[in-house]
């Protein structure tokens, strides 16, 4: 019978997304049980969400099946999932543009439930911009601030102050239609920022964007978080944005939090099939547990974990391909043959099929110009780290 060959636990690599900001070490809670983790003190938390519902459609389609979120101050938190997870309406509610069928919000310890949006402490910056075509920068940036009736000597002094926040002096005279897309997002965000809101909501506002501006946007939001210590709470599908960009993340799925925690967690420690499937790529092999941190696969080989995980005969492993190691075959261990690689510029993914059928992706950075190690029609010898294979429910 084959057994994995043993090798030393590994980290990820460098080479997958990192996060920009504090990591949380410690592995969260799973399910509505992490959602509903409150901060220690009332103090350091930003929006409190208990409980909320939301449907549509007579009742008919539910977009929020009751959850719960704890976000606290001064911090970047993303709401991820596909389209239809919940994402947005969450947003929404928070907003005051839609109401929720029952639950609570609260902002820095105040019932928002009813509230026009308006009244409320938070301001929203749209994927589609919504700057006012007919007005200047300046006037786009003074907008909110004239609403309010602020004098008019602060109304100056706040609209060039955003300027410089977001590196547009000398465009303040110039109408949206003569402004690149970044430049347009950076005239949104300088209004929804001029009237000082406490939280900042932003509906996947760089998507429009192309990949090159979006990067350099991403940066820009990590910047002015940072440097106006403000609660964020970001909205997208996308995962490199979300992990490169975030403290925290929450994965949504069909209208539930399925895992909060820090980048790091989410994608090293996934707690469940859709969260290890939907952040990055995946190897998923299903097993049966023959020991607290042994299983095997349909193949026959033992596959050694780190970390026991939740309790059940029938698994699902999960390692990232980046974990999965190739090297020459060794007697007694698990092998595969090279069925198909890919070069991807700074790696080769390689797929590897097993016995039984069972086929896994593994990745190699590609160094100094170096070929790919392996082609295709080679045997290889598979080893999967223990502290790098996850333990899922099926």
């Amino acid at each position: 019978m084959a057994r994995v060959q043993s090798v030393p636990a590994t980290g990820i690599p460098a080479t997958r997304p990192t996060a920009i900001g504090e990591a949380e070490r410690a592995r969260p809670a799973s399910g509505e049980a992490a959602a509903a983790h409150a901060m220690p003190l009332a103090e350091k938390t930003a929006v409190d969400c208990r409980q909320l519902v939301k449907s549509f459609a007579g009742g008919s389609v539910v977009a929020l099946d009751g959850v719960s979120l704890t976000i606290r101050s001064n911090e970047f938190f993303t709401l991820l999932g596909p389209s239809g997870c919940g994402k947005t309406t969450l947003l929404r509610l928070i907003a005051g543009f839609e109401m929720q069928d029952s639950g609570s919000i609260l902002v820095h310890g105040q019932k928002l439930d009813g509230l026009a949006p308006f009244r409320r402490p938070v301001n929203t910056v749209f994927q589609s911009y919504a700057v006012f075509p007919h007005m200047t920068v300046e006037q786009n940036i003074a907008f909110g601030l004239e609403m309010q009736r602020r004098p008019r000597p602060e109304i100056v002094a706040r609209v060039k102050a955003m300027l410089a926040l977001v590196r547009l002096e000398g465009l303040e005279r110039r109408k949206p239609s003569e402004l690149s897309g970044g430049q347009q997002q950076r005239v949104a965000l300088a209004r929804a920022l001029a009237t000082e809101p406490r939280v900042l909501l932003l509906d996947e506002p760089l998507s429009a964007l192309d990949q090159k501006l979006r990067t350099g946007m991403q940066l820009e939001l990590k910047r002015l978080q940072a440097q106006l210590g403000i609660t964020f709470i970001f909205v997208t599908h996308d995962q490199h944005e979300a992990l490169t960009m975030s403290d925290r993340i929450a994965v949504m799925s069909g209208g539930r939090i399925l895992q909060i925690g820090s980048p790091e967690d989410i994608y090293e420690r996934p707690a469940a099939r859709f969260v290890a499937d939907f952040i990055g790529d995946t190897n998923l092999i299903e097993a049966r547990r023959i020991a607290p941190t042994r299983f095997r696969i349909a193949s026959g080989a033992e596959i050694e974990v780190g970390d026991p995980g939740p309790a059940g005969e029938e698994v699902l492993l999960a390692i990232r391909p980046e974990c999965t190691l190739l090297g020459p075959v060794e007697p007694g261990a698990l092998s595969g043959t090279v069925d198909q690689l890919v070069y991807e510029g700074r790696g080769t993914t390689y797929y590897v099929t097993l016995a039984e059928g069972i086929r896994l992706r593994a990745c190699e950075q590609n160094r100094d110009g170096a070929r790919p190690r392996f082609v295709r029609g080679d045997k290889v010898g598979v080893a999967l780290p223990a502290n790098a294979v996850r333990v899922l429910v099926k």
